[in-house]
């Protein structure tokens, strides 16, 4: 986790209006909104890695509500058109909802397809490791 850490901190890009980290009591705001509870690896990646900003992948963000990655407004898209309500997003590519289940497992989910792909992941650091620092 912490070598995942250290490289997306730096290769973290500048920009223009850089994102923020959130705190716990956000985090416990948007279980409140979107009725699930985070897994601790999906929390930690929140509080930690959020704001980084690499590649064309953005990963779902926890401290701007006006922001088109806001988890809440990210998740209420994704199980609209099909995604498992079980299931909370890490990141959106094209068709491909990145999402995580209940016991922090990430999972791949074609919307066009609408079913699961055979890709997943132990954790949001081993997708952050395998796709985020590795999809440009």
């Amino acid at each position: 986790m912490e070598e995942v850490i250290d490289e997306l901190r730096e290769r973290n890009e500048p920009v223009p209006v850089p994102l923020e980290l959130p705190d716990e009591e956000t985090l416990v705001e948007i279980q409140e909104q979107i009725l699930i509870h985070l897994p601790f690896a999906l929390r930690e990646f929140l509080l930690t890695v959020s704001d980084v900003v690499f590649g064309h992948l953005e990963p779902v963000t926890a401290a701007d509500p006006h922001s088109h990655t806001y988890l809440p407004e990210v998740a209420a898209s994704a199980w609209d058109i099909g995604l498992p309500r079980y299931l909370v997003p890490v990141c959106v590519d094209g068709d491909i909802y990145y999402a995580v289940d209940p016991e922090g497992e990430v999972l791949a989910w074609d919307a066009s397809l609408q079913d699961f792909t055979e890709e997943s992941w132990e954790s949001v650091w081993h997708w952050a490791r395998d796709v985020w620092l590795n999809t440009y």
